[in-house]
C-alpha cells in the first residue's frame, strides 16, 4: 500500500482535530456544554455542504434512502465524538487526547475494522496496538506524578 495517501488524510485528520481541540479548549465554559457542541455542529454542516458540490453532485435524498441506518449510526457516533472531546477537552485538557487516541485504536482499528469488518491485522499491527497500551499505562505514571 502506497503510505502517501493514508498519511495525507491522516494529517488532515489530525489538523481537523488539533483545531477542533482549540476551539473546546479556548471556548469560555458554560453550564450546558451542548449550545457550543451544537454550534460548532452547525458550522460543520455549512462547511459541509458548501464543499459537497466540489466532489460531484450530493444527490442527499439517494444516499439517506440507501444508506440511512448508517447515517444515524455515523451521526450518532459524532455526537458522542463532539461530546466527548467537549467534555475531555474542557475539564481535563487537550493533553488528554492521548487516551482518546488509544481507545480509538481499540474501538476503531480492532472492533470495527478486524471484528466487525475483517479487515487484516498483522504482527505489526498487534505490535503498533500493544505500543498504544503502553502509551496509557506512560500516560497514567506521568499524571499521577504532577503536583497538583
Amino acid at each position: 500500500m502506497n503510505i502517501y495517501g493514508p498519511l495525507l488524510f491522516a494529517l488532515t485528520a489530525a489538523v481537523g482535530n488539533a483545531m477542533f481541540a482549540a476551539g473546546q479548549k479556548k471556548a469560555i465554559a458554560f453550564d450546558n456544554p451542548f449550545t457550543f457542541i451544537a454550534l460548532a455542529a452547525i458550522f460543520c454542516v455549512f462547511l459541509t455542504v458548501i464543499a459537497a458540490p466540489l466532489f460531484g453532485q450530493p444527490q442527499y435524498s439517494a444516499v439517506a434512502k440507501e444508506n440511512g441506518g448508517w447515517v444515524i449510526v455515523s451521526g450518532t457516533g459524532l455526537f458522542l465524538t463532539y461530546l466527548g472531546f467537549n467534555l475531555l477537552y474542557s475539564k481535563y485538557g487537550a493533553s488528554s487526547y492521548i487516551l482518546y487516541a488509544v481507545l480509538s485504536i481499540i474501538t476503531t482499528s480492532l472492533i470495527v475494522g478486524v471484528v466487525l469488518f475483517k479487515e487484516t491485522f498483522n504482527m505489526f499491527h498487534w505490535l503498533a496496538f500493544g505500543s498504544s497500551i503502553l502509551t496509557v499505562v506512560l500516560f497514567a505514571i506521568g499524571n499521577s506524578h504532577l503536583k497538583t
